[in-house]
């Protein structure tokens, strides 16, 4: 990827406004047995060159190899398939900017310190990342910070961690900053801000969620009492197998089996919240709650590379189609966000407008034509945007034997 020009567009769309990045991974799993053999890698992941007297061609000279469809922790939930880690960058305005692929078990701090490598050519003057609970480690966050930039990033509430705890202990206001989302900001530690934020839509599912998830364990605990110690404990291993569950059974001192009043009671205080961590002194609360929302155009975007574009299932098994594979699903998510962000609408219903624009085969005695349908004033104003011709009324004229 780092041969692939940044078109100019791009370009001047990150230049035109604040450097807020985000940045995600996800995988893709390969429906086989088993895992790639392992090669040589470098820190980027790539296998390596070969020796320059031409001997020990992808030999292991730091200790670092791993196949590229390898086993690691799925986001699929298919740990039991090879997979590989594919990762994107977008601007706030979700246009996807770079696409990198990674060996299927490469850890998250390998990544981070890859994307930022590679983003330093691009001479942004300020950036802030803005990335998901999986990168807020200590590590993650000081290797974030490097070169004077910030993040924006999210952080488990139910976690139970020090910085949590403390954010859910202190008072204070919200503040209506959008549409079904409010924020407060929290004292903490010097250095870091921290934002909780609540939306009351979310609250109302999450509340429905465990209303659900605790009618369905009473249901399973029902008659329990009556049951031997070894069926009792049989049950409860079955329910501590389904995490949902688990979180709100307790276990009296005499083995009986019970909802979780606390629990549920501390559950509640959750309902529809998050909590922000930020390094950067400058931004507001509503610039980090809405920095952060905005990933959901990651999250858009992979949905969209997976049932869309046809990011999976990949057909190829050798290293270097699959990356190009991966590279072509994200050109073509490109060119959607493109559209979408220059025509203000979705790509289904531009896709939906443009399909009606049929291309028709004509046959008879002076010979073959092929004609398109008539342009509909919809379908010239999505090509005028984009600065595309519309296609010739006639595409292909073919005289016959006998007029020729």
């Amino acid at each position: 990827m780092s041969g692939v020009p940044v078109s100019e567009a791009i370009r001047q769309a990150i230049e035109n406004h604040v450097r807020v990045r985000k940045e995600d991974t996800t995988s893709t799993y390969f429906c086989r047995d088993e895992a790639d053999e392992p090669v040589a890698r470098d820190e980027r992941g790539r296998r390596r060159a070969p020796l320059p007297d031409g001997e020990g061609e992808g030999e292991d000279r730091d200790g670092t190899s791993a196949g590229f469809r390898t086993y690691g922790k799925g986001k699929d939930h298919r740990d039991d398939l090879p997979q590989i880690v594919v990762g994107i960058a977008v601007t706030r305005e979700g246009i996807p900017v770079r696409v990198w692929s990674w060996p299927g078990n490469t850890a998250d701090s390998a990544l981070i310190r890859q994307v930022k490598e590679d983003l330093r050519d691009w001479t942004l003057a300020r950036i802030v990342w803005v990335a998901d609970r999986g990168f807020s480690s200590a590590l993650n966050r000081r290797y974030l910070r490097r070169g004077d930039h910030h993040y924006i990033i999210g952080e488990k509430l139910r976690s139970g961690s020090a910085a949590a705890k403390a954010a859910l202990s202190r008072a204070g206001r919200y503040q209506e900053v959008a549409l079904n989302l409010r924020v407060k900001e929290v004292k903490i530690a010097e250095g870091e801000r921290f934002v909780i934020c609540y939306n009351p839509e979310a609250a109302e599912r999450d509340a429905a969620v465990r209303a659900n998830l605790c009618a369905h364990l009473s249901d399973m605990i029902a008659g329990s009492d009556r049951l031997s110690p070894t069926k009792r404990a049989e049950l409860r291993g079955v329910i501590s197998t389904k995490p949902g569950l688990a979180r709100y059974l307790r276990t009296t001192a005499g083995g009986l089996l019970r909802t979780d009043a606390q629990a549920i009671a501390a559950e509640e205080k959750l309902d529809g919240k998050y909590l922000l961590r930020s390094s950067d002194p400058s931004l507001s609360a509503e610039d980090m709650a809405l920095g952060y929302k905005q990933l959901l155009e990651v999250e858009r975007g992979w949905r969209d590379m997976k049932q869309v574009l046809d990011l999976r299932p990949v057909y190829h098994r050798k290293e270097d189609r699959i990356r190009a594979h991966v590279l072509l699903c994200w050109l073509a998510l490109l060119l959607i966000r493109i559209a979408e962000t220059s025509c203000s609408d979705t790509w289904p219903n531009l896709r939906r407008e443009l399909e009606r624009l049929h291309l028709g085969t004509f046959q008879g005695a002076a010979g073959t034509f092929r004609q398109r349908t008539e342009v509909t004033a919809k379908q010239r104003a999505i090509l005028g945007t984009l600065e595309l011709p519309e296609p010739p009324r006639i595409q292909e004229l073919t005289p016959s034997a006998e007029a020729s």
